[in-house]
């Protein structure tokens, strides 16, 4: 099925020295960029991490520090990648989780405000969990009746998550709509603040911690009973995205309580 797209949708896969998204990094990307009237454009992009690429990690990729050596940086490589992405929605198997996480957290570190608040995310691995609770490689088994070669090569995954997702348009048509809009919604798990879930909605609309000894407890009441927690989080291991948005909560009720104090 053809995709029923308002804008450019990026269906993108990452492969990484870890998976610690605030301190592994990128060592490739790839990605499909889909535009409303089907034109497609593939690329991939290895990157030099500035880093030695564990053992483990290469198990997995099959990429080694030999393979990326003369690559670019992630900061070299970032500005035209920010063009490339920019108005357009995002689409990867279990990067809701991950990938645009690790993706934002690259593109502050190279010093880019990277703005994606307004575009939607479908995470194709949330809609599959919905539907069959399987992996990337089932899943490609399942929908396209294919087996997935060179699985974890980062283009090959974004191919197979781009297929799986036309796939499932067409096996669930009375149950998905074949626009990113709803795609985004359905591919939601929870009602995440920042992109790592440290803090959510509750079903008062209220912005709250989801880890740790506040979890379930206001933002911003927290900030105001515990000043010190602020502190913690920015100087602990958190994802810039987490303590920048925490920033402006913190930064949003200072101003509100600085203009009452003015009008009293």
């Amino acid at each position: 099925m053809q995709l029923n797209l308002k804008k450019p949708l990026v269906v993108f896969d990452l492969e990484t020295t870890g998976i610690n998204v605030t301190q592994d990094r990128i060592i490739e990307i790839s990605y499909i960029k889909v535009w409303p009237d089907g034109k497609e454009e593939s690329k991939s992009i290895r990157i030099n991490p500035g880093r030695h690429i564990p053992e483990q990690s290469t198990q997995i990729h099959g990429i080694t520090d030999e393979d990326v050596k003369d690559s670019p940086s992630f900061k070299e490589v970032a500005p035209d990648l920010a063009r490339t992405f920019e108005n357009c929605d995002f689409a990867g198997f279990n990067s809701n989780h991950f990938d645009v996480p690790m993706l934002m957290e690259e593109m502050l570190r190279a010093g880019l405000e990277f703005d994606i608040s307004k575009d939607k995310l479908v995470d194709v691995q949330n809609i599959f969990h919905k539907m069959e609770q399987r992996t990337l490689i089932a899943a490609y088994k399942f929908y396209c009746k294919k087996d997935l070669i060179n699985a974890h090569s980062s283009l090959a995954d974004a191919t197979a998550t781009y297929e799986v997702l036309k796939a499932q348009l067409d096996r669930y048509q009375d149950t998905l709509e074949n626009n990113v809009d709803f795609l985004s919604e359905f591919s939601k798990v929870g009602r995440n603040v920042d992109l790592a879930g440290r803090m959510v909605y509750n079903e008062q609309e209220e912005i709250v911690f989801n880890f740790g000894k506040y979890k379930g407890r206001s933002v911003k009441e927290t900030l105001h009973r515990d000043p010190g927690y602020y502190s913690w989080i920015q100087q602990g291991d958190f994802p810039r995205d987490t303590k920048n948005i925490l920033t402006r909560i913190k930064l949003s009720e200072a101003m509100i309580y600085n203009n009452t104090s003015k009008k009293e």
